[in-house]
């Protein structure tokens, strides 16, 4: 149940606001629970059959709020902490609102400026575009790109940042970020900056937009900005990188009851000071979408993703991960559905790699390249080429 408190607040104070003015404010507390069975057929060498949870979508419980003040100005907030269903955890520790915590202002005519730890204006246009994860969440972390090495799904939330968006004129809307770094001395070090454009007309979706993160220290995993930098079996050599520059555009058209869609990105770790690796290192991805709707109830969905590695740092035979990923969704409710994911992708060549640690890292070696499906088998990689998963599960919003 979605409860919200809504109020009128009269303020007579002399010189700040007529007595005759009133504030129209606004407080909704909401959530999500994601619980189900998955089976995956290798997890570092063995299948796995068990409960899982945050499939589709994270489980969150947050706060969200808007106060008129006045000159049709609102100031907004919102407040959000993942959890894990099957054990009350929080999502990630050390953080009470790991998913969202920003304050901010938003004006019909002027845009949206906000403030605190959000998501890049990349994920919320290319991202929600490009087809099963991301915004859609056909198929959640299952239909995430591999590793969500392009950030299009959730992993990327930035600490320090301030975030504007244009107001959305005949369909165009731009957006751009900055995060602060914090560093006396280098405003570079540990920054991140990043725009993006999306433009939405009729039955056509397009977006395109990048970002470029800065690490002044030696492993991505503790850098102060990135609240939670995505390591997997796919970038783990190159989390000594001293930068990462991600560009992206996805594209989807509907008609009826079918939409199609397409997606590409391009990511680079780039080589510094204190990196385990010399060269460039550079991700293409490609991946193709499709939703139907066969009911008013029931939608079906499935993609295929492409993802190749450059030849570099001692690896002559580059690793490729080719995934594909279904999903078929029945509402049961307008808040409650169940849901059904299928996933499986195949590793190809040889990757650098080194385990992810919040210590000191360990020099990268040159190894087989493994399966990793989507971003939700990051810290499980399949010990071999192949992977296999299938998810069963019921989810609620409030």
């Amino acid at each position: 149940m979605k409860l919200k408190a809504i109020g009128s607040l009269g303020l007579c104070a002399a010189g700040m606001i007529s007595s005759s003015a009133m504030a129209q404010s606004s407080v909704t507390m909401y959530g999500l629970i994601d619980t189900g069975i998955g089976y995956v057929s290798n997890q570092g060498g063995h299948s796995n059959l068990s409960l899982v949870q945050g499939v589709k979508n994270g489980d969150r419980f947050g706060f969200t709020g808007s106060e008129d003040i006045g000159g049709g100005t609102h100031a907004i907030f919102t407040l959000e902490g993942g959890f894990n269903s099957l054990t009350g955890a929080q999502g990630a520790t050390g953080y009470m609102f790991n998913r969202q915590a920003f304050v901010g202002v938003t004006n019909d005519t002027y845009g949206t400026l906000t403030l605190g730890r959000q998501y890049t204006p990349y994920f919320f246009t290319v991202g929600a575009l490009s087809g099963l994860g991301g915004g859609s969440t056909l198929t959640g972390w299952a239909g995430a790109h591999p590793g969500d090495i392009d950030g299009e799904d959730t992993g990327l939330r930035i600490n320090n940042s301030v975030l504007y968006k244009t107001p959305l004129v005949k369909g165009l809307q731009a957006s751009a970020m900055y995060a602060f770094g914090g560093v006396a001395g280098d405003i570079n070090s540990d920054s991140v900056y990043g725009a993006a454009l999306q433009y939405g007309n009729g039955p056509f979706e397009g977006a395109i937009g990048f970002n470029k993160l800065n690490n002044s220290g030696k492993n991505l995993v503790t850098s102060p900005t990135l609240g939670n930098f995505a390591t997997s079996a796919i970038n783990g050599g190159y989390l000594t990188a001293e930068s990462v520059r991600i560009i992206g555009a996805s594209a989807r058209y509907t008609v009826g009851k079918l939409m199609v869609g397409v997606s590409g990105s391009n990511v680079v770790y780039a080589p510094g000071q204190y990196s385990l690796f010399a060269d460039k290192a550079i991700f293409n991805t490609a991946a193709v979408f499709t939703a139907y709707r066969a009911s008013p109830a029931l939608t079906l969905g499935a993609g295929y993703a492409y993802t190749h590695a450059s030849e570099s740092n001692g690896v002559t035979d580059s690793a490729s991960y080719k995934q594909i990923t279904f999903g078929e969704i029945y509402s049961l409710s307008v808040r409650t559905r169940v849901y059904f994911l299928q996933a499986y992708q195949r590793a190809s060549g040889q990757t650098l790699y080194a385990p992810p640690t919040s210590g000191v890292p360990s020099a990268p070696v040159i190894e087989n390249a493994v399966a990793s499906i989507g971003d939700g088998q990051n810290s499980t990689p399949s010990s071999g080429r192949n992977q296999f998963t299938f998810v069963a599960a019921i989810q609620h919003t409030f």
